[in-house]
């Protein structure tokens, strides 16, 4: 009974930090309650994420670099707040046409 008990702890903790990680991401107007301030790029050489933008949740998996976009704030994993300052961001992006590309860069040298 106890081992059982302990592969049912074990499972819900990763469950609950693989979601913790997922990239749900809700837009939102205020500044004050985004979770990360991010500035979109418009060279990949800058980017601490290339970001590819899916129809699919599933998709959106732990620090991917695979991001869909939800309506309901509720619902996110992040929630951002898109800057026009490069040195305002917390995250600089660039959006990519290509899911092989998506991930975190080089460059990133913040939490994950």
């Amino acid at each position: 009974m106890r081992a059982s008990l302990k592969i049912l702890f074990v499972l819900a903790f990763v469950f609950v930090a693989q979601s913790a990680f997922s990239q749900v991401i809700y837009i939102t107007s205020w500044k004050s309650d985004a979770d990360k301030k991010v500035f979109v790029t418009e060279w990949k050489s800058e980017a601490d994420m290339i970001v590819y933008v899916t129809e699919w949740k599933s998709d959106a998996k732990p620090n991917s670099g695979k991001w869909y976009f939800t309506e309901w704030k509720s619902d996110a994993d992040w929630k951002i707040y898109y800057t026009t300052w490069k040195s305002d961001a917390d995250l600089k992006i660039y959006f990519t046409e290509w899911k092989s590309e998506a991930g975190f860069t080089d460059n990133y040298k913040g939490p994950k």
